[in-house]
């Protein structure tokens, strides 16, 4: 695989100024790192076809929500415990795990990824954060890393090593969130939870059904991918597959999410000679 390029490192530079003075300017504690502008070759290509999809500069947490993190921001926010939540905004497991509506309790560790949260709630969350959920490009986009290369994908080994987190038994209690950082400093993309996107309803609507009246009846039912792509990176497909299984108000046991922000990086001026 190629190494990072000299305009590489100038862009990963700038994201990094750009989103220093972001956070600079609010006041939570969360730590997001700055990822630049890229193209690359995604499984679901933005025509459906071979496109490669593009995405603008953007910070992400470096580590999913945690119980703790959830914790504070429902004690802030009582319409979204689990004992006032509307029934339109989350499932009945809704933070089922905690020992009670404000306390998370032995089998939910403060360090551990908060799991059992809806679409919608997790949508707060970010917002409370002056964040949102990312894209489907954008996680694609990051988890393609590996320790120190942008898009580790065509290794054969890297990618035996994401499927085998697949093989261990859902009952097996979390980790703790800290894996070691990719090359982009983000942690946990891999191996620890499934995660949120907010267009998780792009991942759903088939082709056939993108005339059939109006789309916003179509947001979180539907059977499939619009497109699927590069199947040799059979764990991103697997993880497409479980998102477009699921309704915005659903929760499940092993289901987290993570935040991103807009950021945007000053224009490059240097090139490579």
């Amino acid at each position: 695989m190629k190494r990072t390029t000299r305009p590489q490192r100038f862009g990963r530079l700038f994201a990094e100024l750009a989103v220093l003075l972001l956070l600079a300017t609010t006041t939570t504690a969360a730590d997001y790192r700055a990822l630049p502008a890229g193209t690359f070759n995604s499984v679901l290509p933005p025509d459906g076809k071979v496109a490669s999809a593009k995405v603008d500069a953007f910070a992400m947490r470096s580590v999913p929500v945690t119980n703790e993190e959830f914790l504070a921001f429902v004690q802030a926010n009582p319409q979204w415990r689990r004992d006032r939540v509307a029934a339109v905004f989350a499932d009945p497991r809704y933070l089922a795990r905690w020992s009670s509506p404000l306390e998370a309790g032995p089998d939910a560790r403060p360090h551990q990824p908060v799991t059992e949260v809806s679409w919608f709630a997790a949508r707060a969350y970010c917002a409370s954060e002056k964040a949102r959920l990312p894209q489907w490009h954008e996680w694609e986009y990051a988890a393609a890393a590996d320790t120190d290369r942008a898009d580790a994908r065509g290794d054969a080994r890297w990618r035996e090593r994401i499927l085998s987190w697949y093989a261990r038994p859902s009952t097996e209690p979390l980790a703790e969130v800290g894996s070691e950082a990719n090359f982009y400093g983000l942690r946990d993309l891999h191996g620890l939870v499934w995660e949120w996107v907010d267009d998780v309803s792009a991942l759903m609507v088939g082709g056939d059904n993108r005339e059939q009246g109006d789309p916003d009846l179509l947001r979180f039912c539907g059977a499939g991918a619009l497109s699927l792509k590069q199947t040799e990176n059979f764990a991103v497909l697997m993880r497409i597959a479980m998102l477009s299984s699921l309704k915005a108000a659903d929760t499940t046991r092993n289901l987290g999410f993570r935040c991103v922000r807009d950021i945007h990086p000053l224009q490059e001026t240097h090139r490579a000679e």
